[in-house]
């Protein structure tokens, strides 16, 4: 049986992206999945003095260590002003500083989605161009725009898009 992890990139209680990579990493087949929430990891803000001070926090530690036992990952990137949100650029600083391959080369599943009609294809598109410098193995990746309008009872119900996020899931299953 595969290991997944699945993370949404924001630290709301009610996050959309949280919801869709799970639902997405639900969808595997013979996988376990680990649903990540970044509330769960106590972080300080990351930098270099409070580094040197203090070293690695232990929580950052523990996430680093879930992701090096995974044997891929789904992550879907909340957006927030363009760019990533505070709690996952915080927790993606303090993994840095572990290892600079933050991904380790797993197979991931690179998503995101938002409210508008963008999806978050601006948070997304920073990702994939940067995450392959840090390890990152993406074999795929997925944007749902108007999640609201697209994902209803659990499920996505946007037959269109349901098809297209089906096959980035085959992609993943295949690489794992």
């Amino acid at each position: 049986m595969k290991k997944v992890i699945a993370i949404g990139g924001s630290n709301s209680k009610k996050s959309i992206n949280k919801t869709l990579a799970t639902y997405a990493a639900n969808q595997l087949k013979d996988s376990e999945i680990m649903v990540v929430d970044l509330n769960d990891f106590d972080l300080p803000i990351y930098g270099i003095d409070l580094e040197n001070e203090k070293g690695i926090p232990e929580e950052a530690i523990r996430l680093d260590n879930l992701i090096d036992a995974a044997d891929g990952l789904v992550i879907s990137l909340a957006e927030h002003n363009g760019s990533y949100s505070v709690a996952f650029k915080n927790a993606f600083d303090w993994l840095s500083r572990i290892n600079q391959k933050v991904w380790k080369n797993k197979p991931m599943l690179l998503m995101a989605t938002s409210p508008g009609g963008r999806g978050g294809a601006t948070v997304l598109q920073t990702a994939k161009t940067s995450f392959p410098h840090l390890g990152g193995n993406i074999v795929a990746d997925f944007s749902m725009p108007s999640f609201h309008n697209n994902f209803s009872e659990g499920k996505i119900v946007n037959e269109e898009i349901n098809t297209d996020l089906t096959e980035k899931i085959h992609l993943l299953q295949e690489a794992m």
